[in-house]
């Protein structure tokens, strides 16, 4: 093992090594950046794999809520294990909790009320000019994009453990 100044070598490439992941998890979500629900009887095919990325080979449609597969399947073909789960809030109990978010975080907000069960997972991009999360994230309109989302809605920011 070899020591730079009180820096251990090895945990340097450790950090690098999971931040990489989960940069490379963001990159992946970026990709598939348009992606569209089809409306009508249709259902888009990279949709249902990325139900299927994450266990849940029985979702058949596009209309079932889908961000957390999403970002589930953007963490797991970054060779992360995401929570494998098809609901938001399941990102709480995934990762380690962090307070200034980075670009690729992974954010969880709260739909309908702070103790409803719903809510919405995405990618962190960055703070608009009024201090709200910009995310990436898929089911946002039917579609993968960037929207706003207010910082009084967040209820955990995650990041992949070191």
């Amino acid at each position: 093992m070899i020591k730079l100044g009180k820096l251990k070598l090895t945990s340097l490439f450790k950090q690098v090594t999971s931040e990489s992941k989960q940069v490379k998890a963001y990159h992946i979500a970026r990709e598939h950046f348009g992606l569209r629900e089809i409306r009508g009887n249709g259902h888009e095919p990279k949709i249902l794999e990325f139900f299927n990325a994450v266990g849940h080979s029985w979702v058949k449609d596009d209309e079932t809520a889908w961000c957390a597969a999403f970002v589930g399947a953007c963490l797991e073909a970054a060779g992360i294990v995401s929570s494998r789960r098809l609901n938001a809030r399941s990102y709480l109990e995934w990762g380690d909790p962090v307070s200034s978010p980075k670009e690729g975080d992974i954010v969880v907000f709260w739909r309908g009320s702070p103790k409803a069960a719903t809510g919405h997972v995405a990618f962190f991009v960055k703070h608009n000019d009024n201090g709200d999360f910009i995310v990436l994230g898929g089911n946002q309109s039917d579609m993968v994009n960037e929207q706003v989302y207010a910082k009084e809605r967040v209820l955990s920011i995650r990041r992949y453990p070191e």
